[in-house]
């Protein structure tokens, strides 16, 4: 039988102990701040009800969920009818499960599920792969983690306000400085579309005009037009196009809009002056918008159904790669598994994006793929018996060490340390067992030295990364 050649999906990807280094650098930074903002773990199966997925994330979102078939016959009990009603029918017949698209849903249904037992408000991080059944390219893959953090069970602002202190906490640890925090609230999005007339089609407004950015502003006219919204209509939305400046400045100018016309709008300008007074308040901060890295888009919509309130956008400026965090405010969630009244806002970290970030703009610290601090030689029994007792003395000291595990020549045990990016290894020959002193090498440098392992444990233990 020929040999199979080993392949994976398309849009899928392994992660060898390097790149899980630097991935876990990334999910420690980001986990350390959750927990310091008050945020509990939590985990939900990958694997959901589709009827607990569906409707979610509108039309489009829906389409991109990966569907699970039934086990055994799937196809025995489906009718000639069934198929010719096509996809949307016959779906939920053959396949009643599917992978989880996000982490926000499956933590709503998990709160209606578990609430006699939660405290409200109640706040939970989540980090944990999702899945989506988009065409893969650079920084979008149909598997990646997302890193949630939500707060349920209030609608005070002051979650809106945290959420934007965290993202300007993590990303600079993370050596990513230049970047935009792109804010709006739905209320704005539907006094927009109260203005132009259309506010029972701010489902289709909102999914045009938030591919400004990327389509441009002709194009999204002709989608409007393509969905149905009539010329005239479309015409009252140019001013919306051109509205610029500071947040100051731009809010006060949609107030002028809006003034007895959306009472939705001017709601949402509200929230948005109210979560920059917390920012101020809680950081003292006289510029928030300049010291946060806000950008005030009244076209930010991304595109998600359930939002209700605040919306954030976090894009890496001057890479090629699209937006690494984003969230909102979601006031009826949990209400369509039958617990209404729990507002809820959070908002997600793309693990994968923000490593793509950051390789490319070099980013890791240097140390950061040496998962081993410390090897120790071996170049026979005797050698072997007199090192290791020294690993668990080492290990105990909180310094991650190996030995080489074979009998071999110096020059192999060097290369295998350089491999595996070994900082340091430890010298164990038979002048070393004599003196007890043993050598140390920097295998950057490449200086020696002869210490005690006591020396070599005080030496070395300073430097082990503390996230």
């Amino acid at each position: 039988m020929k040999a199979q050649k080993p392949s994976l999906p398309k849009g899928t990807r392994d992660f060898g102990p390097e790149v899980m280094a630097k991935r876990n650098y990334i999910l420690d930074t980001i986990k350390s701040t959750f927990q310091k903002f008050g945020f509990a773990p939590l985990e939900t199966p990958s694997i959901e009800k589709l009827s607990v997925l569906t409707g979610k994330y509108g039309d489009e979102g829906d389409q991109l969920i990966f569907k699970i078939l039934n086990s055994g016959d799937y196809l025995g009990k489906v009718t000639q009818d069934d198929i010719d009603e096509g996809a949307k029918h016959l779906t939920p017949k053959i396949a009643d499960k599917a992978l989880r698209y996000d982490l926000t849903v499956p933590f709503a249904r998990f709160v209606v599920m578990h609430r006699d037992k939660l405290a409200f408000p109640f706040k939970r991080y989540q980090i944990q792969p999702v899945w989506r059944g988009d065409r893969p390219q650079k920084g979008r893959y149909r598997e990646f983690y997302q890193c949630d953090a939500d707060v349920v069970g209030t609608d005070s602002l002051i979650c809106e306000a945290e959420i934007i202190i965290m993202i300007n906490e993590v990303l600079p640890k993370l050596g990513i400085d230049d970047f935009s925090l792109k804010i709006n609230n739905r209320k704005v999005l539907t006094g927009i579309a109260q203005v132009i007339g259309h506010e029972e089609r701010i489902g289709d407004i909102c999914v045009a005009i938030d591919k400004l950015d990327k389509i441009g502003k002709d194009k999204v006219i002709e989608e409007l037009a393509t969905r149905g919204i009539d010329g005239a209509a479309i015409e009252k939305l140019h001013p919306f196009f051109d509205i610029k400046g500071s947040i100051t400045e731009k809010i006060a100018k949609l107030r002028a809009i809006f003034a007895d016309k959306a009472p939705a709008g001017l709601q949402g300008l509200d929230e948005v002056e109210q979560v920059l007074n917390y920012i101020k308040t809680m950081t003292q901060s006289a510029e928030p918008e300049k010291d946060f890295s806000l950008d005030f888009d009244i076209t930010l919509a991304r595109g998600l159904s359930y939002y209700t309130g605040a919306i954030f956008e976090v894009k890496v400026n001057n890479v090629q790669i699209g937006s690494i965090s984003g969230g909102g405010r979601y006031d009826d969630l949990t209400g369509t598994f039958g617990l209404s009244g729990v507002s809820g806002v959070g908002f997600s970290f793309g693990v994968d994006r923000i490593y793509d970030v950051m390789d490319e703009l070099n980013l890791f610290p240097a140390n950061t793929h040496a998962s081993v601090q410390v090897m120790f030689t071996n170049f026979d029994p005797k050698a072997e018996a007199y090192t290791l007792p020294f690993l668990p003395r080492f290990r105990n000291r909180g310094i991650s060490c190996e030995i080489f595990p074979d009998a071999a020549k110096l020059n192999k045990q060097f290369k295998y340390a350089n491999r595996k990016s070994i900082p340091y290894v430890v010298i164990v020959g038979e002048e070393e067992m004599k003196s007890g002193k043993l050598t140390l090498k920097n295998m950057d440098s490449g200086e020696q030295e002869a210490l005690t392992v006591d020396e070599i444990i005080e030496k070395l233990k300073p430097i082990q990364k503390v996230v």
